[in-house]
């Protein structure tokens, strides 16, 4: 009988470990939550023992580098932002909540404004971040309200379900290497799940498949029930902590038969609308936008902002928080004294 375990076989085995155990040792932040993919409620969240709170990518959850003191110092705003890719923007600097950081600054109000939007992530991740957010005394949440990325969602909850457990036919898995080589196999066959008319219609890759189901009516309307559903879950739970909230929703650029281009919300700013109260206030990015250069203002067809739009929306959200100063425990601006 051949020996089953060969030199070749053994170096073989040892290199795995030595990479898995080096993985492990030297990028364990990196590792962190990596395998509960973004649903993990701690990961890209660093808590040190001087209080300081440093945001860093892990697990999922790619967070612009940002620090902040757990507790919330004595006279300071502090904003979180949680969203998607829109909100993150194109660099930290060049998206709205930075910007709007800047501009409640310049108006002599000590504020901080933190960007926790992290691409791909869609309701049902974003409800994790903030639930997370909240622990760290906000003064203001911004929920930036979108419909995309449901599939990203679904797709990475049943990720982080399987291979649950220490039953041996999910040994393998526990390892890093053999994980993401799993995960890559899985990129490739997932949109395959998409429904078979629609692949069929469009006859293309993975990705324009994922185009063609963003476009379908009955995917639509599961994505804005999904979203809605979890935006009442997300405001109930930042009023439960006496905390005001502004939903932003999004609108996209379209194209029509006769290509002109139009923005559509797809609905959202009817639902952001219905959830507006006391406490609660909506900016509609479809308003702000309209009338706009929007050639000059989106990046792309997916709602994706360049730095002219990240500053409108910026300064849009300002203007709300300038109105709404007394509710947001904000004291009035200074009024300069004549001959002064």
């Amino acid at each position: 009988m051949k020996r089953l375990l060969t030199p070749a076989c053994l170096v073989v085995i040892c290199l795995l470990v030595l990479a898995e155990a080096g993985a492990r040792l030297f990028f364990a932040n990196d590792i962190s939550g990596r395998f509960q993919y973004g649903y993990s409620p701690s990961a890209g969240f660093d808590e040190h023992k001087d209080g300081t709170v440093e945001l860093f990518r892990a697990g999922g959850r790619r967070f612009y580098p940002q620090t902040f003191k757990r507790r919330r110092p004595p006279g300071v705003f502090r904003i979180f932002t949680v969203g998607d890719s829109v909100p993150r923007g194109p660099s930290l600097h060049k998206a709205y909540p930075w910007l709007l950081g800047q501009e409640l600054r310049r108006h002599g109000i000590r504020a901080e404004s933190i960007n926790l939007a992290v691409s791909g992530y869609g309701a049902l991740r974003c409800h994790v971040v903030l639930a997370k957010a909240l622990e760290y005394d906000p003064s203001l949440v911004i929920l930036h309200f979108d419909d995309y990325n449901k599939y990203e969602d679904e797709r990475e909850w049943r990720r982080s379900q399987e291979f649950k457990g220490w039953h041996p036919r999910h040994w393998l898995m526990k390892v890093f290497i053999f994980r993401r080589l799993y995960e890559a196999k899985m990129e490739k066959l997932y949109w395959r799940l998409v429904p078979a008319k629609i692949r069929l219609r469009y006859d293309a890759s993975d990705a324009d498949a994922q185009m063609a189901a963003n476009k379908d009516p009955k995917e639509i309307a599961a994505r804005i029930k999904l979203a809605y559903d979890t935006a009442i879950k997300n405001v109930a739970m930042i009023r439960a902590r006496g905390i005001p909230v502004i939903i932003v929703t999004q609108c996209r650029l379209e194209e029509d038969a006769h290509h002109h281009l139009y923005l559509t919300d797809h609905g959202l700013d009817t639902l952001g609308d219905s959830l507006a109260g006391p406490g609660v206030y909506h900016i509609s990015m479809k308003q702000v936008l309209t009338g706009k250069d929007i050639k000059q203002i989106f990046s792309n067809f997916s709602g994706h902002l360049h730095k002219d739009g990240h500053q409108l929306m910026a300064q849009a959200i300002f203007a709300k928080i300038e109105q709404e100063r007394a509710a947001l425990g904000l004291p009035a601006p200074k009024v300069a004294l004549a001959g002064k």
